[in-house]
């Protein structure tokens, strides 16, 4: 019964060695093993692992893509002008045995910590050199490449890979003379838009007036042409019709003319004409016989 009992208590300790000298690493994990405290393997892939119970340690990290997202930052630009950059960043572990040496035994608080000011640095040193208006509408991913290869030279001694930073915002802080100064210059470029689309309007419609006062001339000159050609016309027929009329009614014609000439002359009713009574004009007022 004492052997039974020995037997059972070796076999429970050999099943809990042989439990504690098996792990498992999951496929969004990487793992290294320390030997009292000393890295002797790292960078294990998913699967099954062994190690040496009571001995041996693991320690097992996050190897997808990690987050950081920290507060906006004031930078001075070329001008020596603040701007607040908004900016997140994405990273993973690359060296697992570099990140654990480098963050604390790998927490990933402390990484960010120290990725922080690595990043911040590198925008800080690219904003520095360029204007106000360069920060404003520069190319994102031009920005991005520069800041990449200077932050992963520096990433590096924490054993981790930048794999993008990416600018939400750029503000003008509120407390800043230049946001005044952006808005004056905005206001001024504006009224400068406006002026000049006002210029070429007012240009626009003295052309179009122009045109049309040429286009009016012409056709008045026009019309007046095509008038002075009828009335030519008229004139010739009406003297041709009273050459006609005289021919054959001469006395006739005569005594019309006169009745013409008699109304156009007293036709307001208001003239006064002196004339000898023998005149050649009264002719017809006279009661001679004939």
């Amino acid at each position: 019964m004492r052997n039974l009992t020995t037997y059972l208590i070796l076999g429970l300790i050999a099943l809990i060695l042989a439990m504690s000298s098996v792990f498992i690493v999951n496929e969004s994990q990487t793992a290294l093993v320390l030997n009292l405290g000393k890295v002797v393997r790292s960078d294990l892939k998913p699967g099954l692992h062994f190690k040496w119970p009571m001995v041996e340690e693991v320690r097992k990290f996050d190897r997808r893509i990690l987050t950081l997202d920290d507060a906006p930052e004031r930078y001075l630009t070329r001008e020596k002008k603040d701007v607040e950059v908004d900016f997140f960043v994405k990273w993973r572990i690359k060296n697992v045995t570099t990140f654990y040496r480098a963050a604390s035994g790998g927490d990933e608080k402390a990484a960010k910590d120290r990725l922080a000011p690595i990043v911040k640095n590198a925008l800080n040193n690219e904003i520095n050199q360029l204007a106000l208006q360069e920060v404003v509408s520069s190319s994102r991913s031009d920005l991005t490449h520069r800041l990449l290869a200077n932050i992963n030279v520096a990433a590096a001694t924490l054993g981790v890979e930048v794999i993008d930073v990416r600018i939400k915002r750029i503000n003008l802080p509120q407390d800043s003379e230049i946001l005044k100064s952006v808005f004056n210059r905005m206001r001024a470029e504006r009224t400068r838009v406006a002026n000049q689309l006002r210029a070429e309007g007012k240009q626009g419609g003295e052309a179009i007036s122009a045109e049309a006062d040429r286009a009016s001339q012409v056709i008045l000159a026009d019309a007046e042409r095509e008038a002075q050609i009828l009335r030519g016309e008229g004139d010739a027929r009406a003297a041709e019709l009273g050459a006609a009329a005289y021919g054959q009614d001469a006395e006739f014609y005569a005594f019309y003319r006169s009745l013409e000439a008699y109304r156009n002359s007293l036709a307001d009713g208001k003239t006064t004409m002196v004339l000898d009574p023998d005149s050649e004009f009264l002719r017809y007022f006279r009661n001679d016989g004939k």
